[in-house]
């Protein structure tokens, strides 16, 4: 049972008081010109950066409670470490040439290289990898949990708070309100995991509490499990959230530093995060619901006041994402649909298109977020069936060595989702076939992906010169 007090309240009511009026300030001088609504006119300098894409790169916090509740360190393997180190490749080797060509997202790039089917049929996949819907859920049920609001009510609040100073201010917003919630999650965990410290111990509490397991960087799991979760990080390359804030930097400096010293934050916050999940492990070993851990470690350490510090870190780890995963979804909608779409090329109407898309978005998000009440399951249904199809695309539209024709990219898009979808829905069929049931729907997709894309490497006619930028 979780308990609130007025100081609680007080303090998470002012969080969200603070996070709207930065992002409605911030926002006010915006122009309606494309780069200005979607870019912040391409001028984020490096403090800026580092907030906006640590705090974006967070969100689903519960998941990571009950993630390292159920498992562990692995929680940190799996979810943190892989990251780090395509995040450094991305740095090296795209973040530069991402501000070089100066665009807007993905599917233009590829729109470019590839021509504008590729561009559409990767929107379509891009639109569904940044689906806020998780987040939207996650902020719901906090909402729930404090007010004791409905379900819908509880998603068209989380909405509204994280979309309304968007129609304004557009990424100027985002950015501004991301720094201030950058800000508010580490103080918040660092103080809970220090009260933590002082009330129960350190490591060897921990030793003594914990499941064997769960201080093993592996945690007792199979290596298949293992490397699905490293072949989901993959996922980096194509990050739109990346893409975005490399295409909104001042200058390759700022984008390819700006990565690198973001990943210093997020090991920082990884650890703030795994600590405090085990120690609500150790603390609460017999929780009937692990996505609770970190709120009822937080009712039986902290006091009223603390205790809405916290959850104000929690809604801010969340929201960060869920106002980026917004824009991202109604970008996507006004420049790679509607705009495309259109005959009228006038990118003065993107800032209305991506009002409308913003608006779209939230509403298809509150649907999903209803419908499929499970963070876990829409994350692993839409990395599973959707990433295999964009990453090497994405990777040779940069690298003219590793492009092929836009006819066999085409075909290995399509093939890669299929594969996904088609081993996803029998695979249940083969859950007791040893090895074969262990095969998950990512390694299907990558692996149909990598041989047409090879085969279409070995077609390539010496004389091949594609679109660059």
């Amino acid at each position: 049972m979780v308990s609130f007090s007025g100081l609680d309240y007080s303090v998470i009511i002012i969080f969200f008081v603070s996070v709207l009026l930065i992002g409605f300030y911030s926002g006010r001088k915006t122009g309606s010109k494309a780069e200005d609504y979607l870019l912040s006119g391409r001028k984020i300098g490096m403090f800026l950066f580092v907030l906006t894409t640590v705090s974006t790169w967070y969100g689903g916090i519960l998941g990571v409670g009950e993630f390292t509740y159920r498992y562990g360190l692995v929680s940190w393997f799996t979810q943190g470490f892989p990251y780090y180190v395509f995040a450094f490749l991305f740095a090296v080797f795209f973040a530069r040439k991402i501000r070089t060509a100066s665009l807007f997202t993905i599917p233009d790039k590829l729109s470019l290289v590839y021509g504008n089917k590729v561009g559409l049929i990767t929107a379509v996949l891009v639109f569904v990898l940044v689906s806020p819907a998780p987040y939207l859920f996650m902020t719901a049920s906090l909402l729930s949990m404090l007010f004791s609001t409905g379900t819908v009510v509880s998603l068209v609040i989380a909405f509204l708070l994280s979309v309304l100073y968007l129609f304004q201010g557009g990424f100027k917003s985002n950015v501004y309100a991301d720094a201030l919630q950058f800000f508010v999650m580490f103080g918040g965990f660092f103080m809970v995991l220090i009260i933590a410290y002082h009330t129960f111990g350190g490591i060897h509490y921990l030793q003594s509490n914990l499941p064997q397991n769960h201080l093993q960087i592996t945690g007792g799991t199979s290596p298949t499990f293992i490397i699905v979760w490293f072949l989901i990080a993959l996922w980096t390359f194509g990050d739109p959230g990346f893409h975005q804030r490399a295409y909104a930097a001042k200058n390759g400096n700022v984008a390819a530093y700006g990565i690198m010293i973001s990943i210093f934050f997020m090991a920082l916050f990884d650890f703030l995060t795994t600590s405090t999940g085990l120690y609500a492990r150790a603390a609460l070993p017999n929780l009937a619901k692990p996505v609770l851990s970190y709120p009822l470690l937080a009712e039986k350490i902290l006091s009223p006041g603390l205790k809405g510090i916290f959850y104000a870190a929690m809604f801010a780890t969340i929201m960060s994402t869920l106002n980026s995963f917004l824009f991202l979804s109604a970008t996507t909608i006004s420049r790679d649909f509607i705009f495309k779409i259109s005959k009228d090329k006038d990118e003065s109407k993107l800032k209305t298109y991506t009002i409308y898309g913003l608006v779209l978005a939230g509403i298809l998000s509150i649907a999903l977020a209803y419908y499929i009440p499970s963070v876990i399951d829409i994350w692993y249904t839409v990395g599973s069936l959707c990433i295999p199809g964009v990453i090497l695309p994405v990777v040779s539209a940069y690298y003219p060595a590793l492009e092929i024709e836009k006819e066999y990219i085409l075909i290995e898009i399509l093939t890669a989702v299929v594969l996904s979808i088609c081993w996803y829905l029998v695979r249940e069929n083969f859950l007791n076939v040893k090895v074969i049931g262990e095969i998950e729907p990512m390694l299907v997709g990558l692996t149909g992906a990598a041989l047409i894309h090879i085969y279409g490497l070995i077609k390539r006619p010496s004389s091949y010169k594609g679109a660059r930028i």
